[in-house]
């Protein structure tokens, strides 16, 4: 993934709504625009938006059925910012778990 590409996800990302359709496309993948649109309190227009949007970033896909139009979650670019962004974070904080850990039990075999 290019930065570009990183920049798209996070701009994509950075909006709640678009956050939301896509806590709804995880739940379940598939879905037409009036499914989306269901319990929303936007318009059509605003929730076309969106996905043009996720669409763009390629958080989401698209495949026409018939004369509906489907959409499904691409989990793929999320992965890859979890893996460049996010885990390089967390290792240092493992580590010092894992060390914590090994210096108790070594501790309590000491008693």
């Amino acid at each position: 993934m290019m930065q570009s590409d990183d920049d798209a996800v996070f701009r994509a990302l950075a909006d709640a709504s678009r956050r939301e359709l896509l806590d709804r496309l995880h739940a379940e993948s598939g879905q037409t625009l009036r499914e989306l649109c269901r319990g929303l309190a936007m318009t059509r227009q605003a929730v076309t938006k969106h996905l043009v949007i996720l669409e763009e970033a390629d958080l989401i896909s698209s495949k026409r059925q018939g004369r509906e139009k489907l959409h499904f979650i691409n989990p793929v670019p999320i992965a890859a910012i979890a893996e460049r962004w996010i885990r390089k974070f967390e290792q240092p904080r493992l580590a010092a778990l894992s060390e914590l850990k090994t210096r108790l039990e070594q501790q309590g075999d000491d008693t």
